[in-house]
Parts: C-alpha cells; sequence; structure tokens
C-alpha cells in the first residue's frame, strides 16, 4: 500500500499515547524524517499543540484525523481534462532518471483511450537515445510521433509538433523535453524557448499546460527540483512516478505547500496501464496510517 511504512509508523505514534512534549518530540522527528521539512513541520506541530490545548484534547488518537485536516489544506488532485475540439499542448518536464519518456507513454495511452487524438512530441534532442526511446514507445503504442535528429533545436520539434497536430485534427500533443545539459542554466533557457515556440503559435493558453515529473522516493530533491522547473516555466502540476511504499510522501506536503500545485497521475509500475489519477483521500489515509 502506498506509503505504508512511513504510515504504520505515523499510526503507532498516534496510538494509545497521551499528549506530553515527548509525544510532540517524537512527531517532529518523524515528519522530518519523512520530507515534510523543518519549517513545515514546525508549522504542523505548533498547529497540533494549539488544537490539544484549546481543545483539551489528552489522546494522541484524536489528533490524528486533525492533521489529516490539516494536511488536506496542502495537497490537491489536478482534475481539468484536454479540451475535445481544440488543440492542446502537455509539455512534460522532469530531469532525467524519474521515468519522464516512459510517463509520456503511459499518457499517450491513457488519453487515447479516453477519445482523444494524441500526438507525441520528441522534444529531448539532448539527451542520447531519448528521441528513438519515445518513437518506440509510438511505434508500440501505434501513435503518431513528431521528431528531429539529436542535437535538433527542441523549438523547432514543437514547432512542427503544432503544424502536424493542426493538420490532422490532434487534441493532444505530448511534449518530451530535456531534463539535464550542461549546466542548469541553459537547460531552464531551453525549456523557456519552447514555451515561447508555444505561445507564440498561438495554442490556448488554457489549453497549454505545464507538468513536472518528479520521483516519489527522492524526498527534499522533488522539492528542489519542483521549485527549480516553476521558476523557469511556471508548472500546472506534478506526476508521481515510483509511487510506492518506499516514498515517504512528505515531499508533496511540502509542494503543495509551498507552490501550490496539484498532482495530475501516480504511475505504479512498468506497463502503459501503470498510471492513475492522485486520489488525495487515498494519499492522506495511507500517509497518516488510517487505512
Amino acid at each position: 500500500m502506498f506509503f505504508k511504512k512511513f504510515g504504520e509508523k505515523i499510526k503507532s505514534l498516534f496510538t494509545g499515547r497521551k499528549i506530553d512534549e515527548a509525544f510532540f518530540d517524537e512527531l517532529e522527528d518523524t515528519l522530518i524524517e519523512g520530507d515534510l521539512g523543518a519549517r513545515l513541520t514546525d508549522e504542523i506541530v505548533t498547529e497540533l499543540r494549539e488544537i490539544a490545548k484549546k481543545e483539551k484534547i489528552t489522546e494522541a488518537s484524536v489528533l490524528q484525523k486533525r492533521m489529516k485536516e490539516i494536511l488536506s489544506g496542502y495537497i490537491n488532485a489536478y482534475s481539468e481534462k484536454p479540451q475535445k475540439g481544440r488543440l492542446n499542448v502537455y509539455m512534460i518536464l522532469g530531469v532525467n532518471g524519474v521515468g519522464k519518456t516512459t510517463t509520456i507513454a503511459k499518457m499517450a495511452k491513457r488519453y487515447t483511450s479516453e477519445g482523444y487524438k494524441v500526438l507525441l512530441a520528441a522534444g529531448d534532442t539532448f539527451r542520447a537515445a531519448a528521441v528513438d526511446q519515445l518513437d518506440i514507445h509510438a511505434e508500440r503504442l501505434g501513435m503518431r510521433i513528431v521528431k528531429q535528429q539529436m542535437g535538433s533545436d527542441p523549438g523547432a520539434v514543437i514547432y512542427d509538433a503544432i503544424s502536424s497536430a493542426e493538420a490532422h485534427g490532434d487534441d493532444l500533443i505530448l511534449a518530451d523535453t530535456a531534463g539535464r545539459m550542461h549546466n542548469k542554466e541553459n537547460l531552464m533557457k531551453e525549456l523557456q524557448k519552447m514555451d515561447k515556440v508555444i505561445r507564440a503559435r498561438g495554442v490556448d493558453e488554457n489549453c497549454y499546460k505545464k507538468f513536472l515529473v518528479i520521483d516519489a522516493t527522492t524526498g527534499q530533491n522533488g522539492v528542489s527540483q519542483t521549485l527549480l522547473f516553476n521558476q523557469a516555466v511556471k508548472l500546472d502540476g506534478i506526476i508521481l512516478t515510483k509511487y510506492d511504499s518506499a516514498a515517504k510522501g512528505g515531499a508533496l506536503i511540502q509542494i503543495g505547500r509551498t507552490l501550490g500545485l496539484p498532482i495530475l497521475f501516480v504511475c505504479v509500475g512498468e506497463h502503459y496501464e501503470d498510471i492513475k489519477p492522485f486520489d488525495k483521500e487515498e494519499f492522506l489515509n495511507s500517509l497518516m496510517g488510517l487505512e
């Protein structure tokens, strides 16, 4: 079950305990270990202290659901769908190694099954084999792809993809992007260039979205990556890979609290079908050991 190990730790902490300083100290340590970060942990623990004092709560188990209510305000699911009958462009971002290209293939399969005409754009022209990897997925899934040679301008790839999508009446372009270059500044400039091309081509702002793929097990690195990419091209949401019991989940709470970014999908395996919409209740119940 998702975040089971961390959830079990939280559950045991809130079970059969009296509320005292030792309880709050242990809760603080557990939340920091769970990647909520020192600042957010302090905020949550301070609020729980105030609730316990104001409502004269003495049993820790009563605070468990109150903590879930606090966390619920920090995280949300992304529920918008691509608009049928219009051209939608989803730019998929993320550092190398998070499973970005495979995630794009999973999204393509899912949206196609929902009746969308999907076009893939191989915009990661800097990584060896990235274009080939997406091309293989396109062939397996039986869908069209726009690609150029490795080292080509990714802005030109997305330009061609929009032209092709308009000509064929496609509903959705899923665009792969570079995840690493020789420095962060150059990477961000390339992403900004793609962003400018999409806007210049007149894609409706309501149909253009940018989603960051992060590895659910990376913890604080996921927070840092989100801040960096959001600074370069304002993000619309998060997609999680490797969403299993090894992940603690606290980083998601931090991302939600800091940037207010909702979560679109979670990927739970290697097959094309192993992707599903983010379920906020399931996530919070697992995180809080309330299952």
